[in-house]
C-alpha cells in the first residue's frame, strides 16, 4: 500500500472513532410543564379597570396586606366585595375560558324571573331529547309533571341538564334561550361572555370568564328565589309515577356544591350561601361560590385549577375567601364589577330599589308574575323588623331586609347570610 493510500485511511479511521465510541443521541429534554399550559391572551378586556385586562395576578400588595395563598393554580380566578363591587385581587381576570355548569348562573338569571314557582308542567321526549351524553342529571321523566319550583331545584342542587332543557322549551326553546342568555349577559356586561348551550355543556365557542361570572353570581343573587336555590344544601324531588300508585313518591338530592354540604376530605365552608360548581372535559373545574363573615359577604371564582389535590377548585376557592376576608378594608383595590347597562345609563325598566334608583329587573318580567326581586322595602318586611329567619334544608338562613348600594350606582338586596349552628354537623 502506497504511503498516499495510508495516510487517507488513517485520516479517515481518525474522524469515525468519535461517531463510533460517542453515547447514543439523546431526545431534547422535556419542556417545563408550566411552559406546556395554555397562556392567557396578551391583551384582553379592561371592563372594570386597566389592570384586570393584564395576564397574571394582580394585587396591591402593602404592609398590613396578607400574602396572597401559594397553593391556586386556576387559570383564572377572582375575589371581589360583593357590596362594594371592588375587585380585591384576581389573576387572568378576562380570560375566556370554558364555563361548565357555573354558566347555568346566567341561565337562572335570565329564565327565572319569567316562569311562575307554581305553573306545572308534563314533560314530553322531544324535550329531554337533545341533553347531551355523560351530562348531570336530576332524574326528570318523560310524561311526568314537575312543577318549575321543582325544576329548580334540579338546576340548582344537582346540575340537571335535564332540567335546564325542560325550562328552556317553557321559555320558547333552547334557540330563544340561549338568545335571550347572551342579551343578558351584553345587558349585564358580561362580555367575555358567549352562551351556546344553555346548560353549560362543552361546545364551540361557548366561554366566559373568572369576571363575567363573578358578575353574573352576583346579579342573580338579588333574586330571593335564586339566593334561596343556591344555598338549600338537600331537598326532595318528586319520582316517577308507577302505573296503579296514587300517591307520587319523591327521593332526596344534594347539593353538588361541596363548600355548602362538606365532602370527605373538605368541610363546609364557614358562611358560604352558594353560589354554583361545574365540571366538563374542557372546561375542567370551575365554582363561583359567596360568603359572608363579620358583616363583609364576598364572591370568588376559581377556573380550570391544575392542582391534583382532590376538591381543588373548593379548596383554592376556600384560600382566595380566607385571604379576602383578611384582606378586606386593607388592600386597595385593582378593579370593580360594573353595574348593568340599564342601571349605569338609566335605561332600565326594573323595579325601584327603594332608593329611587331603578333595579336590574328589566323589561322581560311577565305582568304580576313576582320575580322575587327588590321585594324587599329599606325598612325591612312586612313587619318592618329588617330581618326575618327561615330554614332551608334544615339550616338556619338569616334573610337581612334592608338594601344596600354597590357602587352607589345599583341597588342590591342583602344576601343571604348562613349561620353554622351548634351540632349541624357539615351542613
Amino acid at each position: 500500500m502506497s504511503a498516499l493510500k495510508k495516510t487517507v485511511l488513517a485520516a479517515a479511521a481518525a474522524a469515525l472513532l468519535p461517531l463510533l465510541t460517542a453515547a447514543p443521541a439523546l431526545a431534547a429534554p422535556p419542556a417545563d410543564k408550566e411552559d406546556q399550559q395554555p397562556k392567557p391572551p396578551a391583551v384582553m378586556s379592561t371592563v372594570g379597570g386597566a389592570k384586570l385586562g393584564k395576564p397574571g395576578t394582580q394585587v396591591n400588595l402593602a404592609p398590613g396586606v396578607p400574602v396572597l395563598p401559594k397553593e391556586v393554580t386556576g387559570r383564572s380566578w377572582i375575589v371581589a366585595d360583593a357590596e362594594s363591587g371592588e375587585v380585591l385581587a384576581s389573576h387572568n381576570a378576562h380570560w375566556r375560558l370554558p364555563p361548565a355548569s357555573t354558566l347555568k348562573m346566567l341561565f337562572a338569571d335570565t329564565v327565572l324571573p319569567k316562569l311562575p314557582k307554581t305553573r306545572s308542567h308534563v314533560v314530553t321526549p322531544e324535550e329531554l331529547a337533545k341533553v347531551g351524553e355523560g351530562s348531570s342529571l336530576v332524574g326528570v321523566k318523560e310524561k311526568q309533571a314537575y312543577t318549575v319550583h321543582d325544576l329548580w331545584l334540579g338546576v340548582f342542587l344537582r346540575s340537571g341538564n335535564d332540567a335546564v332543557h325542560v325550562l328552556s322549551s317553557m321559555n320558547g326553546g333552547i334557540g330563544k334561550t340561549v338568545q335571550d342568555m347572551n342579551a343578558r349577559a351584553a345587558e349585564l356586561q358580561a362580555l367575555d361572555t358567549h352562551v351556546v348551550s344553555p346548560d353549560g355543556y362543552d361546545a364551540v365557542g361557548q366561554v366566559s370568564s373568572a369576571y363575567d361570572l363573578t358578575l353574573i353570581a352576583r346579579s342573580g343573587m338579588q333574586n330571593k328565589d335564586f339566593r334561596e336555590y343556591c344555598s338549600t344544601p338537600r331537598a326532595k324531588f318528586p319520582g316517577e309515577v308507577k302505573p296503579g300508585n296514587k300517591k307520587r313518591s319523591s327521593f332526596e338530592i344534594q347539593n353538588t356544591n361541596r363548600l355548602l354540604t362538606g365532602d370527605y376530605g373538605i368541610p363546609a365552608y364557614q358562611g358560604i350561601a352558594g353560589v354554583k360548581n361545574g365540571t366538563t372535559t374542557h372546561a375542567g373545574a370551575t365554582f363561583t361560590g359567596v360568603a359572608e363573615r363579620g358583616g363583609k359577604v364576598l364572591l370568588v371564582t376559581v377556573m380550570n385549577p391544575s392542582a391534583k389535590e382532590g376538591h381543588a377548585v373548593y379548596k383554592e376557592a376556600a384560600r382566595l375567601l380566607d385571604w379576602g376576608f383578611s384582606a378586606a378594608g386593607k388592600v386597595k383595590p385593582v378593579g370593580e364589577l360594573v353595574p348593568p347597562r340599564s342601571a349605569r345609563f338609566g335605561t332600565g325598566t326594573g323595579e325601584s330599589g327603594g332608593n329611587g334608583q331603578t333595579g336590574p329587573g328589566g323589561g322581560d318580567q311577565a305582568a304580576g308574575e313576582g320575580d322575587g326581586r327588590a321585594t324587599v322595602a329599606a325598612t325591612g318586611g312586612a313587619g318592618g323588623a329588617g330581618t326575618a329567619l327561615t330554614v332551608a334544608g334544615g339550616v338556619l338562613v338569616l334573610l337581612a331586609g334592608g338594601w344596600f348600594v354597590v357602587n352607589r350606582r345599583w341597588p342590591l338586596p342583602d344576601l343571604v347570610r348562613r349561620r353554622r349552628q351548634p351540632g349541624s354537623g357539615s351542613e
